[in-house]
């Protein structure tokens, strides 16, 4: 599966996207701060690399300093962004099952014939 065809339609998909590319471009943005705080489990999907330089240290602090450059309420942007980052990850896990659970009744269903 593609990473379009895997993050298509998924909550927060945009912001992700950006995000990834913006760290692949080495900024440091609100959306690249997202990733790498997600790093763990996009890497697991093959979305992210398992290990790689980090352009921003702290990733968290880092983001809500961003925020807090943006000036409004710096909290409740965070959190907001971070609700919507879980969002993502869990329909990602939920979307890689279904998946997973494919490939292997297609493995099964070949060696059965």
């Amino acid at each position: 599966m593609s990473t379009n065809d895997l993050i298509a339609g998924l909550p927060g998909e945009e912001l992700v996207r950006q995000g990834l590319a913006d760290f692949k471009a080495g900024l440091c943005t609100i959306p690249a701060c997202l990733v790498r705080i997600a790093r763990p489990r996009l890497s697991g999907a093959g979305l992210m690399p398992q290990t790689a330089p980090s352009q921003c240290s702290e990733h968290e602090l880092q983001l809500h300093e961003l925020l807090k450059q943006e000036g409004g309420d710096a909290y409740s942007r965070y959190n907001a962004l971070l609700r919507e980052l879980v969002s993502f990850e869990n329909a990602l896990d939920r979307r890689n099952g279904k998946a997973e659970r494919r490939k292997q009744r297609a493995e099964i269903s070949k060696l059965q014939i």
